[in-house]
C-alpha cells in the first residue's frame, strides 16, 4: 500500500508542476490581463458600485439574496486556503510568494466578474431557486452539454470530495494537535454535522452560512489588527520584504523567484478561486435585476477572501519570522506564528476559527458539487448517492496524509480551471456587452434592469426573457 501511495504521490506531483509551472500561470495571467483591459479596469471603476449591489433585495420571490449568495461562495472561499494555503505559500516560496497572491487576486476580480456574469444570463429555473454555472453556460452558450458534463464532473470531484477531504483534514490536524483530540473523533463529529445541513437544501446552507461567514471573518480580522497594531512598527519592513522576495532581491525559502511565483499563484487560486468556475455556481443561485450585480458582487469576493484576509495570515506569519526555521508545516505553522504574538490561547482560538472557515467550506463546497450533480442527473438517487460520498470523504479527509491530499486538490483543481478559463476567454463578449449595459444604465441614474433583448443575438438565456421574469 505504501508502495502504491509513492507511486501515486510522484505522478500527482509531475502532473502538478507542468500544470503550474507553465499553463495556468500563462492562462490566469493572461487572460486576467485581457479581461481588466476589455473591461476597462472594472474591478477599480466599480469598487464602491460592489458594495451597493451586495445589499440589494432579491428581485422577486424566487432564488437567494446577493447578500446569500456572496456568502455561499464566500464560505467554500474563504477556509483552509486562507490560514493553512499561506502559510505553505510562504514556507515554501517565501515572503515574495504573498505579493503573487496578491497580484493574482487584484487581476482575476475581472475574471471572478465574467464567470458570474456568464453563470447569471444562463441560469435556469428550479422549482422556485436557480441554478447556473460553467456547465450550463458551455452547454447553453457554446451547445455543448458534453463539455459540461465533463465539467460537472470534474467540478464534483474537486469541490465535493477531495476540497472537502482538504477541509476535514485540516480541522482534524488543528484539533488533535490543540485538544489531542483524536482523528476518528473528529471525522466523526464533522460527519453528523455536516449531514444535517446538506440534506436541508440550498435554503438551509444560505441561512447557515450568511450567519457563519462574517462571524469567522470578523473574528479572526480582529486578531490580525491586533497582531498588526502590536507590531506597527514593523510593517514597513515587512512590505518592503515581500517586494523583494517577490523579484527575487532578497534571498526566499525554496527556490527563490519561481517558488514565490509559483507558490503564490497555485495558494492564491486555490484561496479566492477567481477564473476556476466554482463561484459562479453560487453567483447563479441569486435572484437579481441585472447579470452584472452578480459579477461585481463575485468580484468584491476575491478581493475579500485574498487581500484581507489571506494578508491576515501573511501578516501574522511574516512578522513572526519563525516561517524559515520551524519544522511545522501548514496549519501548524500559523498556530506557532501566532502563539509568538498572543502567547499560549493563539492555538485554541486558531482552531476554533479553523472549524468555522473549514466547515462553512465544506457546506459551500457541498452546494457546488449538488449543482453539478443536477446537471447531469436530476433523479434524487443520484443526489443522495453524491451526498453520501461527500460524507465519506469528509470521513476519510480526517484520517488521510496531508501532503497528498493537498497535492491532489491542485491537480484536479488545474484541470477545472484550464477548462473554464478557456470557456469564458469564448464567451467574454457576452459578459463585455452585460456589463456595458449595467454602465449605460447608471449612467443614466437608473437601477439596472436586464432583459434577454438587450443583447442582439442572445439565445437561450431564458430566465432573462420578459414572460420569464418573477
Amino acid at each position: 500500500m505504501s508502495g502504491f501511495l509513492e507511486g501515486l504521490t510522484t505522478l500527482v506531483n509531475e502532473g502538478n508542476n507542468l500544470l503550474w509551472s507553465y499553463i495556468l500561470i500563462a492562462l490566469l495571467l493572461g487572460l486576467g490581463v485581457y479581461f481588466t483591459i476589455r473591461t476597462k479596469f472594472v474591478q477599480v471603476r466599480l469598487f464602491g458600485e460592489m458594495f451597493r449591489v451586495i445589499t440589494e433585495r432579491k428581485d422577486g420571490t424566487s432564488g437567494v439574496s446577493a447578500f446569500q449568495a456572496f456568502t455561499i461562495s464566500t464560505a467554500s472561499r474563504v477556509g483552509t486556503g486562507n490560514i493553512t494555503g499561506v502559510a505553505l505559500a510562504i514556507a515554501i516560496g517565501g515572503p515574495g510568494a504573498v505579493f503573487w497572491m496578491w497580484m493574482v487576486a487584484l487581476i482575476g476580480m475581472s475574471t471572478a466578474f465574467i464567470e458570474s456574469t456568464l453563470a447569471q444570463v444562463y441560469k435556469v429555473r428550479d422549482g422556485d431557486q436557480f441554478r447556473g454555472g460553467p456547465a450550463y453556460y458551455m452547454e447553453k452558450a457554446l451547445g455543448n452539454r458534453t463539455l459540461g458534463i465533463i465539467f460537472a464532473i470534474l467540478l464534483t470531484i474537486v469541490f465535493g470530495f477531495i476540497f472537502n477531504a482538504v477541509q476535514s483534514n485540516t480541522i482534524a490536524q488543528s484539533f488533535g494537535e490543540t485538544f489531542n483530540i483524536p482523528d476518528w473523533t473528529v471525522g466523526v463529529a464533522l460527519v453528523i454535522v455536516t449531514a444535517m445541513v446538506i440534506f436541508g437544501g440550498v435554503r438551509r446552507i444560505a441561512h447557515v452560512t450568511q450567519i457563519l461567514v462574517p462571524v469567522m471573518a470578523i473574528m479572526y480580522i480582529a486578531v490580525a489588527l491586533y497582531v498588526v497594531i502590536m507590531n506597527f512598527s514593523e510593517i514597513p519592513a515587512v512590505f518592503s520584504l515581500i517586494f523583494k522576495s517577490a523579484f527575487g532581491l532578497e534571498e526566499a525559502v525554496g527556490g527563490g523567484i519561481g517558488a514565490a511565483i509559483m507558490q503564490g499563484v497555485r495558494r492564491g487560486l486555490f484561496s479566492n478561486e477567481a477564473g476556476m468556475g466554482s463561484v459562479p455556481n453560487a453567483a447563479a443561485t441569486a435572484n437579481i435585476s441585472h447579470p452584472a450585480k452578480q459579477g461585481l458582487v463575485q468580484s468584491l469576493g476575491v478581493f475579500f477572501d485574498t487581500i484581507i484576509i489571506c494578508s491576515a495570515t501573511a501578516f501574522i506569519i511574516i512578522l513572526a519570522d519563525i516561517y524559515s526555521t520551524s519544522e511545522a508545516e501548514g496549519v501548524l505553522l500559523t498556530q506557532a506564528s501566532l502563539n509568538v504574538h498572543v502567547g499560549d490561547w493563539a492555538p485554541y482560538f486558531l482552531a476554533i476559527a479553523i472549524l468555522f472557515f473549514a466547515f462553512s467550506s465544506v457546506i459551500g463546497n457541498y452546494y457546488y458539487g449538488e449543482t453539478n450533480i443536477e446537471f447531469i442527473n436530476t433523479h434524487r438517487s443520484w443526489l443522495t448517492a453524491y451526498r453520501l460520498g461527500v460524507l465519506a470523504m469528509v470521513m476519510f479527509g480526517s484520517l488521510a496524509q496531508v501532503a497528498l491530499v493537498w497535492s491532489l486538490a491542485d491537480l484536479f483543481m488545474g484541470f477545472m480551471a484550464i477548462l473554464n478559463l478557456v470557456v469564458i476567454a469564448i464567451l467574454g463578449k457576452t459578459a463585455f456587452q452585460v456589463l456595458s449595459n449595467y454602465t449605460s444604465q447608471r449612467k443614466a441614474g437608473k437601477n439596472p434592469v436586464f432583459y434577454a433583448k438587450d443583447i442582439p443575438g442572445l439565445k437561450n438565456a431564458e430566465c432573462w426573457e420578459e414572460t420569464n421574469r418573477d
